[in-house]
């Protein structure tokens, strides 16, 4: 367990935004928040699905740890202000908070609809703003610093279509990296993580077929698939003491996925999901899309 180790978490208080995930299911924030209190710290599971959010909490007490759970929708800003407030009146300070919300979507700008841009953009940035400009302050305030870990994708530096979702999580680069910049002089660092295909709920809820997998898990040059665990071991690390020396860090957790695909996947002899073989950019394309999922 991560918990033989010292991250220096004891006693941290963590905000996990997004930490909810259906059953017993591990998706990156779920993963983190089990994870985080592992490690020692006091976790306040946040998601706009309270039962999911209660889900995690119950695993987190079922290995010992301590943690709790607040809903809230967290594009809005009074629920945001509510969750960190929340934190501060149970456990008196805050330390950690990890961006986890966001959605998908595959479409391009002439076939994106304009309210769905607007809709993706909402979730997958303006919970990152939000939390952020009210934890900042408390974390200030505890006199120690605080480490903020926001979660984008390696979509946002090697876009595969998906163009809403991929200018979305750019976007993210690019606060956390401001943010770095804005806080350090606080105390406060602000690294992202951008996971490759990795295997979580939001990925296969749509449905995968083991083909499909299997074809995610060759293009990686260690021949094998993440999962939510690899993000949240990730999130663990630049929130501890091992990573005070890190800030504005962006670190790419994918198994080096898109160098498999371009230097040895031959794409002018590229074989779609039937096996027929198609000698074109556009079978390549729709290749890489598959295996991303």
């Amino acid at each position: 367990m991560i918990e033989t180790l010292d991250f220096g978490l004891k006693d941290k208080v963590a905000i996990v935004a997004g930490g909810g995930a259906v059953g017993k299911d591990i998706g990156n924030g779920r993963a983190a928040s089990i994870l985080l209190a592992e490690a020692g710290a006091k976790v306040l599971v946040a998601d706009k699905d309270d039962a999911l959010a209660k889900n995690t909490v119950q695993m987190i007490k079922d290995r010992g740890g301590e943690a709790t759970s607040i809903s809230g929708d967290l594009t809005k800003s009074e629920q945001c202000k509510k969750v960190v407030d929340f934190a501060i009146s149970k456990w008196g300070r805050l330390d950690i908070l990890d961006n986890n919300i966001g959605i998908a979507s595959k479409l391009s700008v002439v076939d994106e609809p304009e309210e769905n841009w607007d809709h993706v953009m909402d979730i997958n940035l303006k919970p990152m703003f939000l939390m952020s400009k009210y934890a900042i302050p408390e974390m200030i305030k505890s006199g120690n610093g605080g480490s903020i870990v926001n979660i984008s994708s390696i979509s946002a530096t090697r876009p595969r279509g998906f163009t809403t979702y991929s200018a979305s999580k750019g976007a993210v680069l690019s606060l956390s990296q401001a943010m770095a910049v804005d806080h350090g002089a606080d105390g406060i660092r602000v690294n992202c993580i951008l996971p490759g295909p990795v295997y979580t709920p939001m990925v296969y809820s749509s449905g995968m077929t083991k083909q499909h997998r299997s074809q995610r898990q060759n293009a990686s040059l260690i021949k094998m698939e993440g999962d939510g665990w690899d993000i949240g071991k990730a999130v663990v690390y630049l929130s501890s003491s091992w990573a005070r020396y890190i800030t504005g860090h962006l670190m790419v957790v994918d198994g080096v996925f898109w160098t498999v695909l371009v230097f040895t996947g031959n794409f002018w002899n590229c074989q779609d999901l039937k096996g027929q073989t198609k000698n074109d950019m556009s079978c390549f394309r729709t290749r890489l899309r598959e295996s991303y999922g």
